[in-house]
Protein backbone atom coordinates (compact mmCIF):
# COMPACT_ATOMS: atom_id res chain seq x y z
CA UNK A 1 0.00 0.00 0.00
CA UNK A 2 1.53 3.11 -1.27
CA UNK A 3 1.97 5.69 1.21
CA UNK A 4 0.23 9.48 0.57
CA UNK A 5 2.35 12.26 1.61
CA UNK A 6 0.93 14.05 3.76
CA UNK A 7 2.51 16.79 6.84
CA UNK A 8 1.20 17.63 9.93
CA UNK A 9 2.17 21.24 10.95
CA UNK A 10 2.75 21.51 14.97
CA UNK A 11 3.64 24.93 16.27
CA UNK A 12 5.66 26.10 18.74
CA UNK A 13 3.82 28.72 20.30
CA UNK A 14 4.26 31.40 23.03
CA UNK A 15 2.47 31.54 26.07
CA UNK A 16 -0.95 33.01 24.06
CA UNK A 17 -0.84 30.36 21.82
CA UNK A 18 -0.61 27.16 24.01
CA UNK A 19 -3.72 25.73 24.46
CA UNK A 20 -3.37 24.79 19.94
CA UNK A 21 0.09 23.37 20.63
CA UNK A 22 -1.50 20.96 22.87
CA UNK A 23 -4.31 20.08 20.57
CA UNK A 24 -2.01 19.89 17.28
CA UNK A 25 0.49 17.71 19.54
CA UNK A 26 -1.69 14.84 20.15
CA UNK A 27 -3.30 15.14 16.46
CA UNK A 28 0.47 14.77 15.20
CA UNK A 29 1.03 12.15 17.05
CA UNK A 30 -2.26 9.94 16.56
CA UNK A 31 -2.27 11.01 12.99
CA UNK A 32 1.78 10.18 12.45
CA UNK A 33 0.78 6.23 13.02
CA UNK A 34 -1.95 6.19 10.32
CA UNK A 35 0.25 5.52 7.55
CA UNK A 36 1.37 2.40 6.70
CA UNK A 37 4.92 1.12 5.37
CA UNK A 38 5.72 -2.06 3.45
CA UNK A 39 8.91 -2.73 5.49
CA UNK A 40 7.58 -2.41 8.56
CA UNK A 41 8.05 -4.50 11.11
CA UNK A 42 5.32 -6.85 13.63
CA UNK A 43 5.97 -3.97 16.53
CA UNK A 44 5.68 -1.52 14.12
CA UNK A 45 2.11 -2.57 13.01
CA UNK A 46 1.01 -3.26 16.23
CA UNK A 47 2.11 0.45 17.66
CA UNK A 48 0.07 1.46 14.25
CA UNK A 49 -2.82 -0.79 15.28
CA UNK A 50 -2.83 0.78 18.61
CA UNK A 51 -3.04 4.47 18.01
CA UNK A 52 -5.53 4.22 15.03
CA UNK A 53 -7.90 2.62 17.34
CA UNK A 54 -7.16 5.97 19.62
CA UNK A 55 -7.41 7.94 17.07
CA UNK A 56 -10.91 6.61 16.70
CA UNK A 57 -11.57 7.15 20.84
CA UNK A 58 -9.99 10.80 20.50
CA UNK A 59 -10.73 12.53 16.71
CA UNK A 60 -14.07 10.24 16.01
CA UNK A 61 -17.03 11.69 14.91
CA UNK A 62 -18.64 11.87 18.68
CA UNK A 63 -15.97 14.17 20.03
CA UNK A 64 -13.98 14.14 23.00
CA UNK A 65 -12.72 15.74 25.93
CA UNK A 66 -9.49 15.55 28.30
CA UNK A 67 -7.77 17.75 31.29
CA UNK A 68 -3.84 18.32 30.38
CA UNK A 69 -0.99 19.23 32.57
CA UNK A 70 2.06 20.69 30.34
CA UNK A 71 5.48 20.96 31.61
CA UNK A 72 8.58 22.53 29.44
CA UNK A 73 11.75 21.08 31.24
CA UNK A 74 10.21 22.35 34.39
CA UNK A 75 10.46 26.24 32.78
CA UNK A 76 6.61 26.59 31.65
CA UNK A 77 3.75 25.10 33.44
CA UNK A 78 0.05 25.28 32.32
CA UNK A 79 -3.05 23.01 33.03
CA UNK A 80 -6.31 23.29 31.29
CA UNK A 81 -9.55 21.32 29.84
CA UNK A 82 -10.18 20.54 26.20
CA UNK A 83 -13.25 19.69 24.30
CA UNK A 84 -13.25 18.96 20.80
CA UNK A 85 -15.43 17.71 17.89
CA UNK A 86 -14.32 18.02 14.22
CA UNK A 87 -13.15 21.55 13.40
CA UNK A 88 -14.78 22.80 17.08
CA UNK A 89 -12.99 23.32 19.79
CA UNK A 90 -13.23 24.74 23.47
CA UNK A 91 -10.60 25.45 26.05
CA UNK A 92 -10.04 26.32 29.22
CA UNK A 93 -6.90 27.49 30.60
CA UNK A 94 -4.69 29.20 33.18
CA UNK A 95 -3.66 31.70 30.35
CA UNK A 96 -7.11 32.10 28.49
CA UNK A 97 -10.13 30.76 27.74
CA UNK A 98 -11.35 30.18 23.77
CA UNK A 99 -13.85 29.17 21.27
CA UNK A 100 -13.47 27.58 18.50
CA UNK A 101 -16.79 27.10 15.71
CA UNK A 102 -14.60 26.42 13.20
CA UNK A 103 -14.81 29.64 11.17
CA UNK A 104 -14.12 32.25 13.98
CA UNK A 105 -12.17 32.19 17.24
CA UNK A 106 -13.62 33.86 20.35
CA UNK A 107 -10.49 34.10 22.70
CA UNK A 108 -10.83 36.28 26.59
CA UNK A 109 -7.32 36.60 28.29
CA UNK A 110 -7.05 35.97 32.06
CA UNK A 111 -3.77 38.15 32.06
CA UNK A 112 -5.73 41.42 32.88
CA UNK A 113 -8.93 40.32 34.63
CA UNK A 114 -10.02 44.07 34.60
CA UNK A 115 -9.65 44.46 31.21
CA UNK A 116 -12.69 43.07 29.26
CA UNK A 117 -12.24 42.37 26.15
CA UNK A 118 -12.95 38.84 23.49
CA UNK A 119 -10.90 38.64 20.71
CA UNK A 120 -11.89 37.69 17.01
CA UNK A 121 -9.97 35.75 14.75
CA UNK A 122 -10.46 34.10 11.45
CA UNK A 123 -10.57 30.46 12.37
CA UNK A 124 -8.78 29.32 9.55
CA UNK A 125 -5.75 32.39 9.82
CA UNK A 126 -5.66 32.94 13.16
CA UNK A 127 -3.62 36.25 14.03
CA UNK A 128 -2.97 34.99 17.26
CA UNK A 129 -0.61 32.61 16.40
CA UNK A 130 1.86 35.18 14.58
CA UNK A 131 4.46 34.35 17.43
CA UNK A 132 4.86 30.82 15.99
CA UNK A 133 7.18 29.00 13.96
CA UNK A 134 6.15 26.32 12.07
CA UNK A 135 7.93 23.04 10.47
CA UNK A 136 6.78 19.98 8.71
CA UNK A 137 6.51 16.72 10.24
CA UNK A 138 6.94 13.84 8.21
CA UNK A 139 5.30 10.35 8.90
CA UNK A 140 7.86 8.22 6.76
CA UNK A 141 10.78 10.23 8.63
CA UNK A 142 9.90 8.09 11.92
CA UNK A 143 10.43 4.42 13.15
CA UNK A 144 7.62 3.40 15.43
CA UNK A 145 8.05 0.67 17.96
CA UNK A 146 5.40 -0.26 20.78
CA UNK A 147 6.34 -2.08 24.63
CA UNK A 148 5.31 -3.07 27.74
CA UNK A 149 5.00 -0.03 30.43
CA UNK A 150 4.21 -0.77 34.47
CA UNK A 151 1.11 1.77 33.37
CA UNK A 152 0.24 0.99 30.11
CA UNK A 153 1.54 0.55 26.95
CA UNK A 154 4.31 3.04 25.54
CA UNK A 155 4.51 3.97 21.49
CA UNK A 156 7.64 5.24 20.64
CA UNK A 157 8.25 7.04 17.63
CA UNK A 158 12.35 8.56 16.96
CA UNK A 159 13.34 10.42 14.16
CA UNK A 160 15.61 8.66 11.34
CA UNK A 161 19.48 10.16 10.54
CA UNK A 162 19.32 13.64 9.26
CA UNK A 163 15.76 14.34 10.55
CA UNK A 164 14.91 17.76 12.03
CA UNK A 165 12.58 19.06 14.08
CA UNK A 166 11.30 16.42 16.39
CA UNK A 167 13.64 14.21 17.24
CA UNK A 168 11.93 11.89 19.46
CA UNK A 169 7.90 11.43 20.97
CA UNK A 170 6.94 8.43 23.56
CA UNK A 171 3.04 8.12 24.11
CA UNK A 172 1.69 5.98 27.19
CA UNK A 173 -1.73 4.64 26.91
CA UNK A 174 -3.79 2.50 28.50
CA UNK A 175 -3.47 -1.26 27.74
CA UNK A 176 -6.83 -2.38 27.25
CA UNK A 177 -8.86 0.97 26.45
CA UNK A 178 -6.03 2.79 24.25
CA UNK A 179 -6.74 6.34 25.95
CA UNK A 180 -4.04 8.16 26.06
CA UNK A 181 -2.15 9.10 29.56
CA UNK A 182 1.06 11.17 29.30
CA UNK A 183 2.96 12.36 26.08
CA UNK A 184 6.64 13.02 25.86
CA UNK A 185 8.05 15.01 22.65
CA UNK A 186 11.91 15.84 22.42
CA UNK A 187 12.49 18.67 19.62
CA UNK A 188 15.90 19.56 19.88
CA UNK A 189 17.21 18.32 23.27
CA UNK A 190 14.37 19.69 25.13
CA UNK A 191 11.82 17.64 26.64
CA UNK A 192 7.75 18.56 26.71
CA UNK A 193 5.83 16.67 29.00
CA UNK A 194 1.61 16.66 29.19
CA UNK A 195 0.18 14.78 31.33
CA UNK A 196 -3.43 13.46 30.00
CA UNK A 197 -6.40 12.74 33.09
CA UNK A 198 -10.17 12.36 32.58
CA UNK A 199 -10.36 11.52 29.29
CA UNK A 200 -13.73 10.56 27.83
CA UNK A 201 -14.31 9.92 24.55
CA UNK A 202 -18.46 10.92 23.08
CA UNK A 203 -20.81 12.50 25.09
CA UNK A 204 -20.05 16.11 22.77
CA UNK A 205 -22.61 17.89 21.68
CA UNK A 206 -22.31 21.62 19.52
CA UNK A 207 -23.73 23.36 22.27
CA UNK A 208 -20.40 22.57 23.93
CA UNK A 209 -18.58 24.20 22.04
CA UNK A 210 -20.75 27.15 20.98
CA UNK A 211 -18.91 30.19 22.59
CA UNK A 212 -21.90 31.99 25.21
CA UNK A 213 -22.44 35.23 24.05
CA UNK A 214 -25.05 35.77 26.73
CA UNK A 215 -22.21 36.06 29.49
CA UNK A 216 -20.13 38.41 28.23
CA UNK A 217 -22.63 40.85 27.03
CA UNK A 218 -20.93 43.53 28.99
CA UNK A 219 -17.53 42.82 27.34
CA UNK A 220 -16.01 44.73 24.06
CA UNK A 221 -15.62 42.64 20.99
CA UNK A 222 -11.94 43.13 19.36
CA UNK A 223 -12.34 42.01 15.73
CA UNK A 224 -8.75 40.92 14.75
CA UNK A 225 -9.81 39.02 11.47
Amino acid sequence: MKIHEKCVILQLETEKNMRNRIILVVMLLISALCAVHADETPNSRQAKRVFNQAYKQVFGEQGATLHYDVNIIGIYKTRGTIWYKGKKSKFVDAKMDSWNDGTTVYTIKKKNKKKKEVEIHNAKNNKSDKYSRKFKFVPENFDYSIADDPEGLMLTLKAKDGVKGIKEVQALVERKTYNPIRLRIKISFIWTTIKISDFQSGGITDEMLTFPKEQYKDYVFVDKR
